[in-house]
C-alpha cells in the first residue's frame, strides 16, 4: 500500500471559558473506533494553512467569520483512512470566538469527511486530562493547558516526535 503525503491545517479553537473545540470521528473503513480532532484537514492546491483552516473550519463547523490568530504548534503523523495510509505534516492555527454556538452543517464538508465526523464537543483541560477516549494530537491537554497558561508561543512548536 502507498503512503500518501500531504500537508494540513488545523484549528485549536477556544470558546469564551477557555475550552477547546472537537469533533467526534471514525472511519468507516474500522467499525467502533472513534475519535476526538480538532477541526482542520488537507491543503488544496494554492492553500497555505491559514486558507484551508478557514475552511475546514467553514466546512466542518458552520463557522466562517472566525479571525484565526498565529500558527502556535505543529505536527507529522501518519495514519490510515478507508484503507489508504497518509503521512500528514500538519501546522495548527490558535482562534477565539465569544460563544459556542456552531452551525454544525456537514452537508458541505466532502463526502468522505462526512462520513467520519459525527458530533462536536467544547471540552476544558480538566475534561481532556480526565478522559478515557481517544483524542489526537497526542498531548493536546498539556499543550493547551501551558497556552492557556503562557499565551501563543513566539515561535510554533513541535508536539510529538512525529512518524
Amino acid at each position: 500500500m502507498t503512503v500518501e503525503r500531504r500537508r494540513a491545517a488545523r484549528v485549536l479553537l477556544l470558546d469564551g471559558e477557555d475550552r477547546i473545540l472537537l469533533l467526534r470521528g471514525t472511519d468507516p473503513a474500522v467499525p467502533g473506533v472513534a475519535w476526538w480532532i480538532t477541526p482542520g484537514g488537507g491543503l488544496e492546491p494554492g492553500e497555505d494553512t491559514r486558507a484551508a483552516a478557514l475552511r475546514e473550519l467553514a466546512e466542518e463547523t458552520g463557522l466562517r467569520k472566525v479571525e484565526l490568530g498565529p500558527l502556535v504548534a505543529y505536527d507529522t503523523v501518519a495514519f490510515s483512512f478507508q484503507g489508504q495510509r497518509y503521512e500528514q505534516e500538519q501546522w495548527f492555527h490558535l482562534a477565539r470566538v465569544p460563544g459556542t454556538e456552531l452551525g454544525l452543517d456537514l452537508s458541505g464538508a466532502a463526502f468522505d469527511e462526512h462520513a467520519r465526523l459525527l458530533t462536536a464537543r467544547w471540552w476544558t483541560v480538566r475534561e481532556l486530562r480526565d478522559t478515557a477516549e481517544t483524542v489526537y494530537p497526542n498531548g493536546l491537554a498539556e499543550f493547551l493547558a501551558r497556552l492557556l497558561t503562557d499565551g501563543p508561543p513566539v515561535l510554533p512548536v513541535r508536539l510529538s516526535a512525529g512518524v
